[in-house]
């Protein structure tokens, strides 16, 4: 009966896949089964350590990966932009001595130049474009420009014509936006920045008309130049002014009303003929 019931027991054993684990050689017994699993059967999960470690299996953290680069400040403006914001940063650099023309409100080499030393001045990367970073520390070190800052040398809007202006050949000048409008029959034809007189010697406001016309003109009593002078009123005329051209509004005349385009100027100087009316308001 013992042969029957060994040999019964170890058919069990084949089919269930158990095998009988004999003691080990320190007299202490094992599971009384082992139970082998088929290939490819995944483990089951390890449970952590006794004290709450993490499993042995858990990937390493990657120290090694370099972090991003942080972006490079928003470019505002480059060489090419234009508009009233391309003026005031020429402007602000006037107001630093990094910029000695203009505004002209054209991002052009002069104006690259200036923002690239005024960069490297500060430590910035010296681009010549204008980032958020150089222009956040160009605002801290100047004051918001003005109107005549901005169009410090021309270059302003001229307001709607004097309704005086709206008929025959007129000399249309309007001292509030500083701009003379060469009008026939209420048609603009040219339009130019001027100058007028400085507070000591203003410039005449009404109706007049040019009763005279000196292409090299040099004044007598200043012994300045006037080209292309064109007399309207006494002493006090239209005509070209070097230190216009070189100051912008920076300066002021005796009451001439002055022109800095030498080219508009002796466009305008071939078409006026006397007796053309001139128009000077506020």
């Amino acid at each position: 009966m013992g042969r029957a019931f060994a040999a019964g027991l170890a058919v069990l054993a084949a089919l269930t896949g158990c095998t009988v684990q004999t003691p080990d050689g320190e007299g202490e017994r094992r599971s009384p089964v082992h139970i082998e699993l088929p290939s490819g059967t995944p483990a089951p999960d390890r449970t952590p350590a006794r004290g709450g470690g993490a499993p042995s299996t858990a990937p390493a953290p990657d120290d090694d990966k370099p972090s991003a680069a942080p972006a490079p400040p928003r470019v505002l403006w480059s060489r090419g932009d234009t508009g009233r914001d391309v003026r005031e940063l020429q402007a602000r650099l006037r107001q630093v001595a990094w910029l000695f023309e203009g505004p002209t409100g054209t991002y052009g080499e002069q104006t690259e130049r200036a923002v690239s030393g005024f960069q490297g001045k500060r430590g910035l990367p010296r681009t010549g474009r204008t980032d958020a970073v150089t222009w956040q520390r160009l605002v801290r070190m100047t004051r918001e420009p003005g109107r005549w800052d901005l169009y410090l040398m021309g270059g302003q809007q001229a307001d709607p014509p004097d309704a005086r202006c709206r008929t025959g050949r007129v000399l249309c000048i309007d001292k509030t936006s500083r701009t003379l409008r060469w009008m026939i029959d209420g048609r603009t034809v040219s339009t130019m920045a001027v100058r007028f007189g400085s507070q000591g010697t203003p410039t005449r406001e009404g109706i007049f008309s040019v009763y005279w016309k000196s292409r090299d003109h040099v004044s007598t009593l200043y012994d300045s130049p006037m080209p292309y002078a064109m007399f309207f009123s006494g002493g006090q005329a239209v005509h070209f002014s070097a230190d216009f051209a070189a100051r912008g509004y920076a300066g002021g005349s005796h009451g001439c009303v002055n022109v800095r385009d030498e080219q508009a100027i002796a466009e305008l100087f071939a078409q006026v003929r006397n007796g053309d009316r001139v128009v000077v308001s506020w």
